[in-house]
């Protein structure tokens, strides 16, 4: 910890207790003394509770984003050709997320768990999503929309709304599958999660989508 500075451990701490508790179950005094910091240095920091909630959604972002179209823009480069698969596709908007998951850091799975909070807030979803993730997200339709030249774009938006869906509830590990599958299968098993996912959202936008691009 002393090689973190104070502002780094508001932004920690807070990143920890806004995915757990959400923002209204938060207050800056609590962030404050999880961060062991007098209450005062977050106001200074950060100002007001929403600024700094603001903070912690933006400050992994751009990382993220980055390391998701860098999977995108290698797949495309592989299969200049043909174009790639919507599996390819699929795995490179879906596999940077285990990474960060299965990394060292606990700082991603509260970060990743504070998205699937978000996305799933009326309130917060529209206000926040938009702004750090839509381009991303185009970038990736638009991948799809080569792979599977048939799709409508109706259709496409709506197979992306269901991604996200199991997305939300893959990023916010609520282990209701541990409960479901008595200990069968474990939310906590990133691998296997995002093996599961990527061919059954693949097959998703095939069938409604009506192609069978390879």
């Amino acid at each position: 910890m002393t090689n973190v500075s104070k502002r780094d451990r508001i932004l920690d701490a807070a990143e920890a207790l806004f995915a757990e508790r959400g923002f209204d179950g938060v207050t800056l005094r609590q962030i404050a003394s999880s961060a062991g910091v007098d209450v005062a240095l977050a106001n200074y920091h950060f100002g007001k509770k929403l600024e700094l909630f603001n903070a912690v959604f933006e400050r992994r972002a751009a990382l993220l984003n980055q390391s998701r179209l860098d999977a995108l823009r290698k797949v495309q480069a592989e299969q200049a050709d043909s174009g790639p698969s919507v599996e390819q596709i699929i795995e490179a908007f879906l596999r940077p997320l285990e990474l960060t998951q299965e990394t060292a850091d606990p700082g991603w799975r509260h970060y990743l768990a504070l998205i699937a909070y978000v996305n799933n807030s009326t309130y917060w979803g529209k206000r926040m999503m938009s702004k750090l993730f839509d381009d991303l997200v185009q970038e990736f339709i638009a991948a799809l929309r080569q792979a599977l030249p048939t799709a409508s774009d109706q259709d496409l938006y709506w197979c992306y709304h269901n991604l996200s869906g199991a997305l939300t509830l893959t990023l916010a590990q609520t282990e209701r599958i541990d409960t479901l599958s008595g200990g069968l299968c474990q939310s906590s098993d990133f691998q296997a999660a995002y093996d599961h996912m990527i061919p059954f959202v693949a097959a998703g936008f095939r069938k409604v989508c009506g192609a069978n691009a390879s």
